[in-house]
């Protein structure tokens, strides 16, 4: 899969799981170690899970890809996702907040998606 391909696929898992504010950072011009970074967040702990494990289990089973590695699972305060070409970051509101990714890397393209 494209990384194009892989990011569009977790955007379509997280909406799935009722993520808010899906954004996609375009970082191809700005860093070497990752194309993507997919951002969302969920109500809750409990949601933002729920969100991991839709991605997870979706891209294992449609797509046959693991992650490289998954960080902050057991707290669910923010959860990482790492797919190497498309690094995904699930939240919840107060920790979006807090590390404000999307003002960190304000110079990337972002790409607010739409929920399917």
């Amino acid at each position: 899969m494209s990384p194009e391909e892989i990011a569009a696929a977790v955007v379509t898992y997280a909406a799935d799981r009722k993520a808010l504010d899906i954004v996609q950072l375009d970082l191809r011009e700005i860093v070497s170690y990752t194309d993507y970074f997919v951002i969302c967040s969920g109500r809750s702990d409990r949601q933002v899970k729920g969100i991991h494990d839709a991605i997870y289990q979706g891209m294992k089973d449609e797509h046959g890809l693991l992650p490289a590695r998954v960080e902050g699972r057991t707290q669910a305060q923010w959860v990482l996702i790492d797919y190497l070409d498309v690094v995904v970051h699930v939240f919840t509101p107060e920790m979006r907040g807090f590390y404000r990714l999307e003002q960190l890397w304000g110079e990337a393209p972002a790409l607010a998606m739409a929920a399917r």
